[in-house]
């Protein structure tokens, strides 16, 4: 539900910017063209894995973890007009929990920092309107974790590829807005109570983000 209101606010933010400025002149992306994009992001992971013990026994209980609003920063460079690479920069916080029958448990919080670094092309990069797609890889880093229970919960880091599509519509001069959707394929290993039991979560996270840009 949070998601939707949110994607409805967006499309009416940038339907209403692009009328304001339909007339107006835009400058198109080219080669050489830096563009920085601040967005505000939902990052939707997809966790639900058992929880076994250290041989494979079931506990009853999955893992889930919960989704996560925040600001974001992505930096594009274009090496040619229709293609660039895009680093993004942020963070975003998420709560672990165990479920299963009457159990709704939350175990662990912790930050997730999932530098990330995409190839796109852009399909019309002189339009007013310029959709892409991408692929690029990332590294999942969770830091600051904190156990919530007597369970002593540790998360491990590891590369991710993923995948992107978004677009950029001109509003007027530099700036743009820009929807940009990311399906980062990642999955962790949860390890409780030092191997104990344990999980392997893909959290496959969704990341969809809206925002404006400014090329330079």
């Amino acid at each position: 539900m949070k998601t939707k209101l949110f994607l409805t606010a967006a499309v009416l933010a940038a339907a209403t910017a692009g009328a304001a400025c339909a007339a107006d002149d835009f400058q198109p992306a080219a080669k050489g063209t830096i563009m920085l994009n601040v967005r505000v992001s939902d990052a939707i992971p997809w966790a639900n894995s058992p929880l076994t013990t250290n041989t494979g026994a079931a506990t009853g209980l999955d893992i889930r973890a919960s989704s996560s609003l925040m600001p974001t920063i992505g930096l594009s460079y274009f090496v040619t007009d229709n293609i660039s690479v895009e680093v993004i920069a942020g963070s975003t916080y998420h709560q672990i929990k165990a479920v299963g029958g009457t159990t709704n448990l939350k175990v662990y919080d912790t930050w997730l920092l999932p530098p990330t670094v995409t190839a796109q092309y852009h399909f019309m990069p002189k339009s007013r309107l310029s959709p892409y797609l991408g692929a690029g890889l990332g590294y999942m880093e969770f830091f600051a974790g904190k156990n919530l229970t007597a369970l002593n919960v540790n998360l491990s880091d590891n590369f991710a590829p993923s995948v992107n599509a978004g677009l950029d519509y001109a509003l007027t001069g530099k700036w743009s807005a820009n929807l940009d959707v990311k399906q980062i394929l990642y999955s962790t290993h949860a390890n409780v109570n030092s191997g104990a039991m344990g999980s392997n979560v893909p959290l496959n996270p969704t990341v969809v983000s809206v925002g404006v840009g400014y090329k330079f």
